[in-house]
């Protein structure tokens, strides 16, 4: 583990929420010899300080390293790869993604070439340039260990095994392995494992007594699986379980957010970085995704990476001992009206989300729901086309299973709000998305979209969401709607989605829905 080392405030991820293309990607995809540029991009061009590497669910480039310092040379001299940049691999959990055992081992078995190659390029060996990897989907202290073992007993101790008859030994042919050991970034993303995040990092400190562990607080997932105001509860208590951690043990914790640009998804984005820093004290890392980079100005996503790196982290996290296990309620109570109504449009969504164009090359998902049987059986598509097909419908999934804020009580709705500390601004944002003719049409040509749309979503999700939509407005205070000329013209092309899907014109509807995701900025 490399002591004393930078902690990177600024992740760029290869999460596919843009609506626009690159000027210098060379197709609608960014696949390929695009996404190593995108990686010199993003630390050159645009500032971040990081680049996760990303082999879960899609195609990369095993020679990423090589090409990097080869093409970019001068770049990668005066910013030293490991030390003043970070390429972070993600793997796939293969106990979890069972069709990607092979790709976590690949994955794994590349860290010493890279590490080979970075140590001819700097001509001091052994370089190590690769060292940390992103493991999702954790749960528990065991997963973190068996990560680090495979490494070391596939990897690392191989290398000093005799192969033949005459004592040659593998690394005389292969080379050493470096590094010896690996650093392994838990990325946690259920219910049980946010409200138990320090006590799976207490085990492993126990364990490996780092000098420091990096923590990936998932934002996104937990939000298509659990509803909007639970994942930011979830999210939130995490990092006060993490702080309080840190303070008894010792050892010092990064915490890493992993949010998109809309309020569903954690809301960071350009135009929301104080806003974000508000309610996400204490984090130390924040991913740059795809919308943030390329569906804002170069330049405000210049200005808006330098500012992240030169404040965070922002403070200490919002303390919640005392009432832990309330907000654990609390984000029970959400979740629970948020997926009695997900049930009923599951239909809808999966139909929307089939128009919406992908922006990276993206095998299939299996996520939390692929195992879950609440939704019998029926799958549902990743968190940005998930919120890109509510989005398009003119029903932005930030207010779905809000109308439980009537089953509060005072001394609940008083912890939600020092909690969720800018949930009425991000429900303000969310609601200028809202479109009240959209819902109409929903309603008027039911006959035509029920085919693909099924009746309980007619029949109980409007409804429901409606009265979702007034407890906001009546409980929080709020106005559900657009507000301004900008607000009109993104209703308008919401409207012409909509009727282009009743009329069944989906190449015009898929037009539609791109420009409208250009207005909101991401995709989902």
């Amino acid at each position: 583990m490399k002591k004393d080392r930078l902690i990177p405030k600024t992740m760029a991820s290869q999460h596919p929420d843009n609506a626009s293309i690159p000027t210098w990607c060379t197709s609608d995809v960014i696949a390929g010899e695009d996404e190593v540029y995108e990686t010199y991009y993003s630390f050159s061009i645009l500032g971040c300080q990081e680049v996760m590497w990303d082999a879960e669910g899609k195609d990369i480039d095993p020679q990423v390293v090589r090409k990097l310092l080869t093409k970019y040379g001068e770049y990668f001299s005066e910013n030293k790869l490991g030390e003043d940049v970070f390429l972070t691999l993600r793997l796939p959990n293969p106990l979890i993604e069972v069709s990607e055992k092979k790709i976590f081992l690949e994955t794994l078995e590349s860290i010493p070439k890279h590490n080979d190659v970075a140590s001819r390029f700097y001509n001091d060996y052994p370089t190590i340039s690769i060292f940390e990897v992103i493991l999702p989907f954790t749960t528990s202290h065991v997963d973190l260990i068996r990560i680090r073992e495979t490494y070391r007993k596939v990897i690392v101790e191989p290398i000093n095994e005799q192969i033949d008859y005459y004592g040659l030994k593998l690394k005389e042919i292969v080379g050493e392995a470096y590094p010896r050991e690996i650093e392994v970034i838990p990325l946690i993303e259920d219910f049980n494992s946010l409200t138990t995040s320090d006590q799976i990092l207490t085990r492993y400190i126990e364990l490996v007594s780092p000098s420091y562990v990096r923590v990936f607080i998932a934002r996104s997932d937990p939000a298509l699986n659990y509803g909007f105001v639970s994942a930011t509860l979830l999210a939130k208590l995490a990092l006060s379980k993490l702080w309080n951690l840190e303070t008894h043990s010792g050892i010092k914790i990064y915490p890493i957010i992993g949010a998109g640009c809309l309020p569903f998804r954690g809301h960071n984005s350009p135009e929301n970085i104080d806003g974000f820093l508000q309610e996400y004290s204490g984090v130390w890392t924040v991913t740059i995704q795809s919308a943030y980079r390329y569906d804002y100005h170069e330049n405000k996503a210049c200005e808006a990476v330098k500012k992240l790196n030169t404040i965070l982290p922002y403070s200490k996290p919002k303390d919640f001992t005392g009432i832990e296990e309330a907000i654990t309620r609390l984000a029970q109570k959400f979740l629970e009206k948020y997926q009695q109504s997900l049930e009923l449009a599951i239909d809808a969504v999966n139909h929307i989300s089939s128009l919406i164009p992908s922006r990276r090359s993206r095998k299939l998902h299996i996520g939390l729901y692929g195992y879950s049987r609440n939704f019998k059986g029926k799958s549902l598509p990743r968190a940005i086309p998930f919120t890109g097909a509510f989005y398009s419908l003119g029903i932005p999934p930030e207010f779905i299973g809000m109308r439980v804020l009537k089953n509060l009580n005072e001394e609940e709705y008083d912890i939600l709000r020092e909690a969720h500390v800018r949930l009425r601004e991000d429900l303000e944002e969310a609601g200028r998305k809202v479109v009240w003719d959209a819902i109409s049409l929903l309603v008027e040509y039911r006959g035509k979209l029920s085919k693909h749309f099924s009746e309980d979503f007619f029949e109980k999700f409007i409804s429901l969401y409606l009265e979702d939509l007034e407890t906001v407005s009546e409980i929080i205070g709020i106005k559900i709607g657009g507000r301004s000329l900008s607000d009109r013209r993104y209703a308008n092309v919401i409207e012409n989605f909509l009727i282009s899907i009743i009329e069944e014109e989906y190449d015009v509807a898929k037009q539609e829905l791109i420009e409208a995701a250009r207005l909101r900025r991401s995709i989902g």
